[in-house]
């Protein structure tokens, strides 16, 4: 979302380099690009204004310290000046006071309220809450049994709605039948108009009188830019927001809605949609979302979206797995599904450090994609017999494993090859005394291409960051062990 405006900064850091102060002079031109960056991604012109000058008055006069670059230095102002404009710290949901606690889901219509409910609703019940919904827009066609079956689909319970109803009696009523069935928050999902109109905020306005929400949430299309600020703030007026939901923050917009929102309504944003899974709805953290801008990466989501797809016990069970060498085609299966999960190529090489712009290099990744939609085909046209044991593949099995996948024998042949060079590399790096084997290129391009900086991604291992990952193969706690033994060793000799 934000590639445009990380683009434009990154050239404008690239123009301070070798300078051995930051002196007015050689700032100013650094922060006029500065300013047409923000402008031309859709920022409000006074938050622009201001935040330029709060810039300048940080970054000018400044020395240099040793072993920092100029514009190292301006990028630390920046993202300073970033995460105070995105709203500091995340901001969790104030869920305190009566139970049980009540959401109210406010915006215009085709905002994405409905499905922001359930994947809020989700999110929720990861953090062991139990959540209701409430389907209360009686206006839209097909609304009520749009949120049912996403409630169907994640197995949560969902009151039942008519489009006879009134909405004020559908929220007091729901909300004594979640206390009933001891839910601890209830989501009521209201209606929304095209545009701003008052018996949209009446309605609104009687339902929050009915049910005294602790969060009214304004869900705001990213994609509408200016307009879901100015959107957002004649909300906030008559019903006093509480916080921002903005989705399709993984489309093309430019993110002038996300660097906006705050500093005109003083309503955090509390989450954002990255997709069209229920399961694709993240805390805002607006640290994060500034090192993504600067092209600074983002290795705390990166780490939790790894974790969520493989708990601890089976990282360590895995790591002893390839430590031995047993690693074979049917956890191969499970950890390239598991990385794909995490989201596609592209979204995971902009959250590590350092490989945000390599994107771009290596052009439309679609390709990387198809490569490992190919290989999952021939390792699913395998038993499971041929996946743990591949010894067993002989020629007429071969045969068999391409017509069932559309590839050829050769593809077949070759992925096997690349997986026993692959598994030879595993060992190794599980043990460090040895000598490190290259990654096979063609094993790394069945795995999206990404080269061997990332270090390990094949097994979700990331070795590749910085110290390892706890808990995940190739991290510190797999090989403990046998450092301490060899710290032992060394100071006996």
């Amino acid at each position: 979302m934000f590639e445009s405006l990380s683009d434009r900064l990154s050239g404008v850091f690239r123009s301070l380099t070798g300078r051995a102060q930051l002196t007015d002079a050689n700032i100013q031109d650094a922060l006029r690009e500065v300013r047409l960056a923000l402008l031309e991604a859709d920022v409000n012109f006074k938050i622009v204004k201001d935040f330029v000058e709060r810039v300048r008055e940080a970054a000018v006069g400044v020395e240099v310290m040793k072993g920092v670059t100029p514009a190292q230095q301006v990028i630390k102002v920046v993202h300073d000046e970033l995460v105070a404009l995105l709203g500091g710290d995340s901001t969790a949901l104030d869920l305190q006071g009566s139970q049980p606690a009540v959401i109210l889901m406010a915006g215009l219509q085709g905002s994405g309220k409905t499905t922001s409910a359930g994947k809020l609703a989700l999110l929720l019940r990861k953090q062991k809450m139990r959540p209701y919904l409430v389907p209360a827009d009686v206006y839209r066609p097909a609304a009520i049994d749009q949120l049912r079956t996403l409630a169907k689909q994640i197995d949560m319970p969902c009151f039942d709605s008519g489009p006879d109803m009134d909405p004020v009696d559908i929220a007091r009523a729901a909300v004594e039948d979640a206390r009933e069935k001891q839910c601890t928050v209830v989501i009521i999902d209201t209606a929304g108009r095209l545009h701003v109109d008052e018996p949209l905020m009446q309605e609104l306005a009687d339902i929050k009188a009915a049910v005294h929400p602790q969060e009214i949430l304004f869900v705001a299309d990213a994609m509408t830019g200016q307009d879901a600020v100015t959107v957002a703030k004649s909300f906030n007026d008559r019903l006093g927001i509480t916080g921002v939901v903005l989705t399709k923050m993984d489309g093309d917009a430019r993110g002038g809605a996300a660097l906006s929102i705050k500093s005109v309504t003083g309503a955090p944003v509390k989450f954002v949609g990255m997709g069209e899974k229920l399961s694709e709805m993240e805390i805002f953290h607006p640290d994060r979302i500034a090192g993504r801008i600067l092209g600074m990466g983002d290795v705390l989501t990166l780490l939790e979206k790894a974790q969520d797809e493989m708990k601890a016990e089976e990282a360590e069970a895995l790591a002893r797995k390839m430590e031995k060498a047993k690693f074979d085609l049917e956890d191969f299966r499970t950890q390239m599904r598991r990385m794909r999960k995490m989201g596609s190529l592209s979204s995971l090489m902009k959250m590590i450090p350092g490989l945000g712009g390599l994107s771009d290099k290596l052009g439309d990744l679609s390709g990387h994609e198809k490569e490992l939609d190919r290989t999952e085909a021939i390792l699913n046209s395998m038993t499971a017999r041929e996946r743990r044991n591949p010894d067993i593949i002989n020629g007429s099995r071969r045969a068999r494993i391409a017509r069932g996948s559309g590839t050829r024998v050769q593809d077949v042949n070759q992925l096997l090859r690349q997986f026993e060079q692959m598994k030879k590399m595993m060992q190794s790096m599980m043990q460090p005394k040895k000598h490190m084997p290259a990654i096979p290129q063609g094993m790394m391009n069945r795995l999206g291409g990404m080269g061997p900086g990332l270090g390990g991604l094949p097994g979700m291992g990331l070795q590749g960051l910085p110290g390892g990952v706890p808990g995940m193969p190739g991290g510190r706690s797999a090989t403990k062990k046998k450092r301490d033994k060899q710290k032992r060793k060394n100071k006996k000799r």
